[in-house]
């Protein structure tokens, strides 16, 4: 299982993940006459970027989480992706477009396998699920529309770059926040009343009742 304490010494992962890729989608958003295929080559730069701040924090703290390869996979696809497009420029736009999709679908998927394994050791949990629905439903729209119009692919994958990477940065804002409090300000326990004094306080309100 992917530990609590690997989680919160790699907030860092995240906020950089989220950073990228708010970058790329600011980019999309305010030049929406760039052309396809440019945005194609700064997608190319954000995934091998991505992935490798995945696979560097998957194989700093392999030692101390038993599914850091999770992480690694996850870093791993990106790279791929990110050197199909960059290196691969006699591919055809659509086939590129495809790789675009299935990146985020397999991203998706690995995000919400992480979120499952944490979901009761950290809080906020539920924007790496977020995050990781908007992948796997942009991936499916993209490879059920990939001959959709450029213009409308621009927005798509600005509107997706975006928003996911609002949600990256915001789930390593609360993972840092939780890492700097420390366990004091974990919720504590509700101790148990003692059964004398359980009796005691139903015979006072039995007796204030009549």
């Amino acid at each position: 299982m992917v530990s609590v304490s690997t989680l919160m010494q790699s907030w860092w992962i995240s906020a950089l993940r989220g950073a990228i890729a708010v970058f790329l989608g600011l980019f999309a958003l305010a030049m929406p006459g760039v052309t396809l295929i440019s945005l194609i080559a700064v997608f190319a730069v954000y995934a091998t970027l991505a992935g490798t701040v995945a696979v560097v924090g998957a194989l700093r703290n392999r030692r101390s989480a038993g599914d850091w390869w999770i992480l690694l996979l996850l870093g791993i696809v990106s790279i791929v992706a990110g050197l199909l497009a960059a290196l691969r420029p006699a591919v055809t736009v659509l086939a590129l477009v495809l790789v675009i999709g299935v990146n985020a679908l397999v991203s998706g998927v690995l995000d919400i396998a992480l979120a499952v394994r944490l979901r009761k050791s950290i809080r906020g949990e539920w924007l790496l699920v977020l995050g990781a629905v908007t992948s796997i439903v942009f991936g499916l729209l993209i490879v059920a529309y990939p001959g959709a119009g450029a213009l409308a692919m621009v927005w798509m994958i600005g509107a997706y770059a975006l928003l996911t990477g609002t949600l990256y940065l915001a789930l390593a804002y609360r993972v840092y926040a939780d890492r700097t409090r420390g366990p004091a300000a974990a919720p504590q326990p509700r101790q148990p009343i003692p059964r004398r004094e359980r009796r005691a306080s139903e015979r006072r309100m039995r007796s204030a009742a009549h």
